[in-house]
Parts: structure tokens; C-alpha cells; sequence
């Protein structure tokens, strides 16, 4: 039994990192129509960008303000540099753009941080918590908790914001949006600098307890990928669902069998999703065909 509550919540804090990077994929691809394959780098970006402010000697609640606002203006660089100007080219050469952009950070990061691992202290110091058998590290709590205030608060603004709004607008019909004065520009500027802050929110959480590599946004982006393809691409709670199913399935598939399968298994999950449910295990909840 304490194995499995260790297990459980050990996916449950990988999960909620993959559910803020797939929120992310879910609001820029409803949005753009663009699958942002950088968007595992911004979780990079966010972790090696915070720890740096830490080695200058700020506060851990102001480097994480900091890095956060600092990710947002990336983004919406990124989407004004490489988004933008193809916005109306086809799927697959936005999609080779979004993967060279991923390259060009990963190449930034290396150039700027090198290839040894860096690490961030954990948000709170402490023994770990004993719970039913299972030791839970204090930094775990923390990543569930900052992803679920994360998620509320991206449902106060998509649903109870005028601007939220505009942006739901530009999901559902961009034609009428247009119609009632919104510009789908602007909202595709502010859906670039949305899911940039929520890679850095991602990657701040995972640098006390895995480190931070130029490389894991890799990883992370595809992780996050295959939880938003799980919920259909269009549905933001159904991500998160997906999410937490990756996670809970590479913290079993390692600690019951071996971590050499756990990667194994979630891309056997996408091509069973691609090839059963194309359309996500909760289209139809979403409002979407089968």
C-alpha cells in the first residue's frame, strides 16, 4: 500500500507538469491552428532563467515573479517573430517552424547555461511528509498545488473575464470574433504569452526535484503533447485528465517494472489514442465528431 501511495503521488506531481505545458498546446493550437513544438523549451527557459536570478542573490518569490513576467515577453516575441509573419502558410510549415524555433532556444540555452545540469532550491526547506507509509517530498505538494492554483486561475479568466472571453471567441468562430471587433492577432499574441508563462510556471516547479538540462524541454514538450492529444487538442480539462494518466503511468510503469519503458509507454499510448480515438478519449464530451 505505501508503494503504491508513493507511486501515485509521484505521477500525480510529473502529471501536473505536463498538464501546465499541455494547457499550453491546447490554447495556442485552439486559437492559431499552430502545434507549438517549442513549447517544452519554455519550460526550459523557465527553470534555467529562474535559477540564474536565484545565483544573483534574489529572493526565490521575486526571481519566480520575475522569470515568469520575463517568459511572458518571450512568448510574445517568439510569436511575433516566427508565428506571425507565416501566419498563412500551411500546417505542415508552421510546424517545421515551431521545430526549428524549439532547436534555436535549445541552442540558446546550451550556449548561454552548457550542458551541466543546474539545479533550484526547493521552494520550502523541511523534513519529508509521511503519509500511510509513503515519504512525499515537500517540493511534490508544492507542484500540485501551484499547477491546481495555475488551472484555477486560467478558468477564472477564460470563463469570468472580458478578455478571456474575447480569446474563447476567437476558439469557437473567428469569422463572427472578427464581426464583434476582436482581433484574432492580438488574441493570438496574448495565447503565445499565456502558455509561455505556464512552461516557466512547469518548469520553476520541476527544477527543485529534477534539475534543470538545456535539453528537457524535449521531453517535457512531447510528454505534454501526447496528454493534449489524450483530450482532443480542444478541450483544456481533458488535457489536464490526460496529464495526470501520463503521469500516474510512467511513475507505475518505473516503480512496478523499469524506468527504461516508462517513454515506451506513453508513445504507445499516443498511437493507440491516434489510431483508436483520433479525436481524443473525451471528444465527445468536448462537443467534437467521433
Amino acid at each position: 500500500m505505501s508503494q503504491v501511495v508513493q507511486l501515485v503521488f509521484s505521477g500525480l506531481t510529473i502529471g501536473s507538469i505536463y498538464a501546465l505545458i499541455a494547457i499550453g498546446f491546447v490554447i495556442t493550437y485552439n486559437i492559431t491552428g499552430v502545434l507549438n513544438f517549442a513549447q517544452g523549451e519554455f519550460a526550459m527557459l523557465g527553470a534555467f532563467i529562474c535559477i540564474s536570478f536565484v545565483a544573483l542573490g534574489l529572493p526565490k518569490a521575486a526571481a519566480i515573479i520575475l522569470t515568469i513576467g520575463l517568459s511572458c515577453l518571450i512568448g510574445a516575441l517568439y510569436e511575433r517573430v516566427t508565428i506571425y509573419p507565416a501566419r498563412h502558410s500551411s500546417v505542415p510549415t508552421m510546424i517545421i517552424i515551431t521545430i526549428a524555433a524549439a532547436i534555436s532556444l535549445r541552442g540558446i540555452a546550451l550556449f548561454i547555461w552548457g550542458t551541466d545540469p543546474r539545479s533550484l532550491p526547493a521552494f520550502t526547506e523541511g523534513e519529508p511528509i509521511a503519509l500511510l507509509g509513503a515519504v512525499i517530498q515537500q517540493q511534490s505538494l508544492w507542484a500540485i498545488g501551484v499547477s491546481l492554483v495555475s488551472l484555477l486561475l486560467m478558468y477564472v479568466f477564460f470563463e469570468k473575464t472580458f478578455l478571456g472571453k474575447a480569446v474563447t471567441a476567437c476558439v469557437v468562430n473567428k469569422f463572427a470574433a472578427r464581426l464583434m471587433g476582436i482581433k484574432p492577432e492580438k488574441m493570438s499574441l496574448l495565447s503565445f504569452c499565456i502558455s509561455a508563462s505556464l512552461g516557466a510556471i512547469g518548469g520553476i516547479i520541476i527544477a527543485p526535484i529534477t534539475g534543470a538540462v538545456y535539453n528537457m524541454g524535449l521531453m517535457l514538450g512531447m510528454k505534454a503533447f501526447i496528454a493534449a492529444v489524450i483530450g482532443g487538442l480542444s478541450n483544456a480539462p481533458a488535457a489536464i485528465v490526460g496529464a495526470m494518466i501520463i503521469g500516474l503511468l510512467e511513475s507505475f510503469t518505473e516503480g512496478l517494472w523499469t524506468s527504461g519503458y516508462k517513454d515506451a509507454v506513453s508513445f504507445a499510448v499516443l498511437l493507440l489514442v491516434l489510431f483508436l480515438l483520433p479525436n481524443g478519449i473525451f471528444a465527445k464530451m468536448s462537443g467534437k465528431r467521433v
